[in-house]
């Protein structure tokens, strides 16, 4: 039923496609950064969701920057990235690890972390697994099936994964692994039994308890990382210099906004370019070349 993914292997196509649809984005997006501004989101959930949970924050940049905000979820995460590249998007909200993607391939400047009232400027990586499956640790995924989110995800895949390799795990072999697309699919995954055990985001875990998609008595969390950069948020360097720091006065200016089921962004945290060199070490430890990963 699951077959392993070697989906680094295939990155060429991978990228191909999103290639593809950044250049499909010409109908759609700004060629340039005037109004309105294109918003991009990494595909976290499902696509009418991420809308929604993130409406709040669109209106509030909306108006703070004083013009429409045009919101684009792609199919899976390198899309955005390769959207940025294209210069199809003016803003876009990326993971840590598809941050220093994009870093690799598209002219960005970062301007802000999130800080949720829960955790602040940090976040974790879970791995969840069904209880009946008597999972207890990540030496006890060996021979299971399990679902990472994305190639592109830190919670979903990089850290995760590392943290096999530590504990002994060969995930390309020792795992029948599948990527479910998103969180809320890796967690509905494991909570309808699809797959023994799932990696996520813990936020976004505690989002899918909370819409009933998880049910805290059949799942439970067998590993959970240490804290992760929080989620950063980029724009396209090349934009008009005043408009460049109305965003940012944007991002700086925003407090108590709704965020997700349950989360509120508390305000958005400076942040370095050097804060995402964890994300990086994690990468060579997966022998990743990220410049190989256009």
């Amino acid at each position: 039923m699951f077959t392993l993914l070697q989906r680094f292997g295939r990155w060429g196509s991978v990228c191909l496609t999103a290639l593809t649809l950044a250049t499909g984005l010409a109908a759609t997006l700004p060629a340039r950064a005037e109004n309105p501004l294109a918003f991009g989101l990494v595909p976290a959930e499902d696509p009418r969701i991420m809308v929604q949970d993130n409406q709040a924050l669109i209106d509030a940049l909306r108006q703070g920057v004083g013009t429409e905000i045009r919101p684009f979820v792609a199919t899976d995460y390198n899309g955005v990235i390769e959207a940025l590249r294209a210069k199809r998007l003016d803003i876009a909200l990326l993971g840590p690890f598809s941050y220093v993607l994009a870093t690799t391939i598209a002219e960005v400047d970062l301007i802000a972390v999130i800080e949720t009232q829960k955790q602040g400027p940090v976040y974790h990586s879970l791995v969840v697994a069904r209880k009946d499956r008597n999972l207890r640790s990540l030496a006890d995924l060996k021979g299971h099936t399990f679902a990472f989110v994305d190639p592109s995800s830190t919670s979903g895949h990089l850290f995760p994964k590392t943290a096999m390799i530590r504990a002994g795990l060969k995930p390309d072999t020792d795992l029948r692994a599948i990527f479910a697309g998103s969180h809320d699919a890796a967690a509905i995954a494991v909570q309808n039994g699809k797959v023994d055990a799932a990696a996520v985001a813990d936020g976004l875990y505690d989002a899918a308890v909370a819409r009933g998609m998880v049910k805290p008595d059949e799942v439970a969390v067998i590993w959970k990382s240490d804290p992760i950069p929080g989620i950063p948020v980029v724009m396209r360097r090349d934009l008009p210099e005043p408009l460049k720091q109305k965003i940012r006065a944007a991002f700086v200016g925003m407090r108590d906004v709704p965020w997700s089921k349950g989360a509120v962004i508390r305000r958005w945290v400076a942040a370095n370019d050097s804060d995402f060199d964890v994300v990086r070490e994690s990468a060579r430890l997966l022998n990743l070349d990220l410049r190989k990963m256009k």
